[in-house]
C-alpha cells in the first residue's frame, strides 16, 4: 500500500519507497567537479606509469594514426606523461612538446578552479577573452600540421 502524500507538505516523506536510492537534497558543493577531476587525472597519471605505453597491445592506437598514418596533436601524449611520471623531462619532450608546454597553463588553470570553489571570488572574475583561445586552437592546429611534415621530423613522437 502506497503512503499518503499530503499535497500540501513542500517536502515529502524523506525516506525514499524500497528498492529506489535516496536522491541527495539540495545541490552538490561547488568543489566536487574540480576534486573529481582531478582524482581521475591523477588516477590516470598513475596508469600510464605503471601500464607502460611504450609497449604494443596496452592501449589502442590512436585512431587518427591508424586511418591516415600521420600524427595528430596529441599523439606522443601518454607517453610523454609517462616520462614525466618517471621524472624524465627530455623524454616527454621527445613525445609531444605541445602536452609539456601546455602542462604549466593546464596545472594554473586547475588549481585556481579549485581556489575559487573554495572560495568564491567577490567580484566578477573575467573568462578569457576570444583571442587567446583562437591563439590556442591555431597553436594546436599548426602544431598538427607541422610535426608532420618532412623538415619538422624531430616533432613526431618517439
Amino acid at each position: 500500500m502506497d503512503p499518503v502524500v499530503n499535497s500540501t507538505d513542500p517536502h515529502p516523506s524523506a525516506t525514499p519507497p524500497p528498492g529506489r536510492p535516496a536522491r541527495p537534497r539540495g545541490r552538490l558543493h561547488p568543489a566536487v567537479a574540480p576534486l573529481l577531476l582531478g582524482a581521475v587525472g591523477i588516477a590516470g597519471a598513475v596508469m600510464v606509469h605503471f601500464v607502460d605505453p611504450h609497449e604494443p597491445g596496452h592501449y589502442p592506437t590512436c585512431p587518427w594514426l591508424m586511418m591516415t598514418g600521420t600524427y595528430c596533436a596529441g599523439c606522443g601524449t601518454m607517453r610523454a606523461i609517462n616520462a614525466l611520471t618517471n621524472l624524465d623531462l627530455a623524454g616527454a619532450v621527445s613525445m609531444n612538446v605541445l602536452t609539456v608546454a601546455l602542462l604549466p597553463f593546464m596545472f594554473y588553470s586547475y588549481v585556481r578552479w579549485v581556489y575559487f570553489a573554495f572560495r568564491p571570488p567577490t567580484r566578477h572574475i573575467r573568462a578569457a577573452h576570444p583571442f587567446w583561445l583562437w591563439l590556442l586552437l591555431g597553436v594546436i592546429l599548426a602544431f598538427w600540421l607541422v610535426r608532420n611534415l618532412p623538415f619538422a621530423a624531430i616533432l613526431a613522437p618517439g
